[in-house]
């Protein structure tokens, strides 16, 4: 994606994209609550999901980054692994990030032992792909909007994991150093990347604009 340009983005005078939508955040482990704390800036009232029950009635949901081997495991402990799967199979509009993507991917190339995925985003997954902690980085990055567009965004690695294969269907959105960092495909928004981190809403707008559209439906 070269030469990549600002979009403006263009919002009702004094309507916020998140109002009228409940978005669900899944709370095992990981970043909850800086998701949380944005899609509330952004209008939206938010559901910390732990259990089944707590999807129903939301518009959209977000897979938070974390140890993605550890929120896979606690899905089972909790009874949420098949709820999860089912809500997000039946096109509830979600998005992974980090932990998250990997959380939605159908094949993890070097998962940990017993690891297992949701299995609804047709990629394959590397994790850890640009390195360890230590290695975390606030990069701008270009992305690529539904409309074809692209707009520059700021956000963060943190031993972010890569898009190493997509299957038919997939629309790869973003790209560093050579790598997929970002998919979409349906009802599913797939990122490598934290921009609840860095503060940019942009990844979070798209998916309450999808919410959105899925709802007036």
């Amino acid at each position: 994606m070269k030469g990549a340009v600002m979009v403006e983005k263009v919002q009702p005078a004094g309507v916020l994209p998140g109002e009228g939508l409940t978005v669900g955040v899944l709370a095992l482990q990981g970043g909850v609550r800086e998701h949380a704390l944005m899609l509330e800036s952004l209008g939206a009232q938010v559901r910390w999901v732990r259990t089944g029950e707590q999807l129903e009635g939301l518009d959209a949901l977000v897979l938070p980054g974390g140890e993605s081997s550890t929120i896979d495991r606690l899905t089972r402990i909790f009874g949420v692994r098949e709820p999860l799967i089912e809500a997000i199979s039946s096109g509830m509009p979600t998005l992974g990030t980090c932990a998250g993507l990997i959380m939605l991917s159908k094949r993890i190339e070097d998962p940990a032992p017993g690891q297992q995925s949701l299995g609804v985003l047709d990629v394959s997954v590397g994790r850890n792909a640009f390195g360890s902690q230590v290695d975390s980085a606030e990069v701008r990055l270009p992305w690529l909007t539904p409309a074809g567009d692209e707009v520059v965004i700021d956000t963060a690695f943190i031993r972010a994991p890569i898009v190493t294969g997509t299957d038919e269907g997939v629309q790869v959105t973003a790209r560093h150093e050579g790598k997929i960092v970002g998919v979409r495909s349906g009802n599913l928004i797939g990122i490598s990347f934290h921009p609840e981190v860095t503060g940019d809403t942009t990844v979070h707008e798209e998916l309450l604009a999808l919410a959105r559209e899925v709802k007036g439906k």
